[in-house]
């Protein structure tokens, strides 16, 4: 247990791949490193509960990757699918700071300037999560929000917060329980 999170929001969450431990888990992020991703940010103060969550784990593929949405939700299936969670650092291709990680993908695919992009998804660039901070600015704590570059950037509220995302996202099986998957 930590402080934001229960035993059970962890459990199951992430997947291990020799791909997720080159591409995205990075070192354990000092208090220094992430001073100096917030700097390289724009100055946005990254939320409390995911650099807890960085600290057991900084960045990973998920076995848990999918988020479930209500009934009227514009997506397919009521979920949302995601890839990974990028790590705070610079070192890793997905990172915040990355080659290809979050502040990649607001400079070169004009994802908007609402805060960071953390986390992916299979569509290759072509949808993102990001941290919102419209509502809170910099250092207030933001919403977690699906951002379809498809769709002309339409924005889609996900979590009111980090640790209601993650105590969100549930495996394939549970999405379609019907059906028989061969990954996880």
């Amino acid at each position: 247990m930590t402080q934001y999170f229960k035993t059970e929001d962890l459990a199951g969450l992430w997947a291990d791949s020799d791909y997720s431990k080159a591409r995205y888990e990075g070192e354990y992020p000092t208090d220094e490193l992430i001073a100096e991703v917030e700097a390289a940010l724009g100055g946005y103060r990254l939320p409390k509960s995911y650099i807890e969550l960085m600290r057991l784990q900084n960045g990973g593929l998920l076995k848990r990757d999918f988020f479930k949405m209500p009934d009227d939700s514009i997506f397919a299936d009521q979920a949302v699918w995601l890839s990974g969670i990028y790590g705070i650092g610079f070192e890793k291709r997905y990172s915040l700071c990355g080659e290809i990680g979050g502040q990649f993908m607001m400079d070169e695919w004009g994802y908007p300037e609402i805060g960071i992009c953390f986390a992916d998804t299979p569509s290759a660039g072509h949808e993102m999560y990001m941290f919102d901070y419209r509502a809170c600015g910099k250092e207030g704590e933001p919403t977690v929000v699906h951002v379809d570059q498809e769709g002309n950037y339409d924005i889609t509220l996900i979590a009111n917060n980090f640790v209601e995302f993650i105590q969100g996202l549930v495996t394939e099986a549970e999405v379609y329980p019907d059906e028989l998957f061969i990954r996880n």
